[in-house]
């Protein structure tokens, strides 16, 4: 199957099912020398994990990462690094009863399309558990942005109709995110979104919300001018991470209502520097990073099973109701942030090799 690889001077390729033994990454172009032991993943994995709290799913799954190549004496080789995350906590026997029934809002129809044959337990290849080789990539990729003072901070901007007040994103930090099991760093806010996403809960439905992504310290000149631009490859990056629905980056959608008087930022010199006076753009001009902080917005869909009756149909047509049995997040939000983040990391890594490439 095409389409297991992104990215080109740093390029990850993955492999793995929701319910098979394990999830594996590859990445190509590691610089060598840099410090990475196996428990340098286990911050952003946890972030990640299933069963963290009240408002996700209750699977529990230790995330050890296993380092199969690449590194020696605690140090990457340049060579290809590889890691290994078993899986330990599957059920499959959860999703017998469907297997021959389409579940609404998943890539079960779309894969019999495609290949006339799929891994019906918990969505295969489809499912975000491979997401989770992602994450320890972008550890991966967060230490090499790290040399060049460059730091991708996510977090959770809305949940449903809740948006929080984030007047400047580019100074949120990590603390901030991680103070509270929603990772939303508008601490009045916060409790509203964990009190409606319990509620959701109860209700055995779902419910989707909006993350944003801020890096914070790229300098201007990543990203290529044409095809390969850094927003088109931003977007593509989180675009292929499952549940994501729309991508925009500064004023997004908004400008849609502006004028280009009223949407140009303003070039000025600062401490001899050049910059703009404001961020319309989040960062990027032209597909080229301008220097200023990227700031990014992901809208994510509701969870789509749900463990209430929903009319589908079976692999013959035949009208039938479906209810997802197995544990799922009644909201996605609160373990996306650390996904996002490293798919964020992982783009950047890429252009920031393939800048220091053509600066030689």
């Amino acid at each position: 199957m095409a389409g297991n690889s992104f990215g080109q001077s740093f390029r990850i390729t993955t492999a793995g099912e929701s319910h098979g033994p394990g999830n594996v990454v590859i990445i190509d172009g590691v610089p060598p020398g840099i410090p990475l032991l196996e428990k340098d993943f286990l911050f952003d994995l946890s972030r990640r994990r299933p069963g963290q709290s009240k408002i996700t799913t209750q699977r529990k799954e230790a995330d050890t990462p296993e380092i199969l190549s690449g590194v020696f004496e605690g140090k990457t080789t340049g060579t290809s690094l590889s890691i290994l995350i078993r899986n330990q906590d599957q059920r499959s026997k959860d999703y017998e009863d469907i297997k021959d029934k389409y579940r609404p809002g998943h890539a079960d129809f779309t894969f019999d399309a495609k290949y006339g044959f799929r891994d019906y337990r918990g969505g295969g290849r489809a499912s975000a558990r491979e997401t989770v080789v992602r994450v320890a990539a972008g550890v991966v990729a967060k230490k090499i942005l790290a040399r060049a003072g460059v730091v991708v901070v996510g977090y959770v901007k809305q949940i449903g109709p809740l948006v929080a007040t984030i007047p400047h994103p580019e100074k949120i930090t990590l603390s901030e995110v991680e103070s509270n099991i929603v990772r939303c760093p508008d601490v009045e806010m916060a409790p509203q979104m964990i009190a409606l996403i319990d509620e959701v809960r109860k209700n055995v439905d779902s419910i989707g919300g909006v993350a944003e992504i801020v890096t914070k310290g790229i300098p201007a000149g990543w990203g290529e001018p044409v095809f390969d631009k850094l927003k088109a490859d931003l977007a593509k990056g989180l675009f292929s991470l499952p549940a994501v629905m729309g991508v925009e980056y500064g004023e997004g959608f908004n400008v849609a209502t502006l004028r280009g008087s009223e949407n140009n930022d303003y070039f000025i010199s600062k401490r001899g520097k050049i910059t703009t006076q404001t961020n319309r753009h989040g960062g990027m001009l032209g597909g080229i990073s301008s220097g200023l902080p990227l700031v990014l917005r992901c809208a994510i869909k509701p969870t789509s099973s749900l463990a209430r009756p929903q009319p589908t149909v079976t692999r013959k047509g035949k009208k039938t109701t479906i209810q997802t049995k197995g544990r799922h997040d009644p909201c996605l939000l609160p373990r996306f942030i650390p996904m996002g983040e490293a798919m964020v990391a992982i783009t950047l890594a890429d252009h920031y090799l393939r800048y220091q490439s053509c600066r030689i």
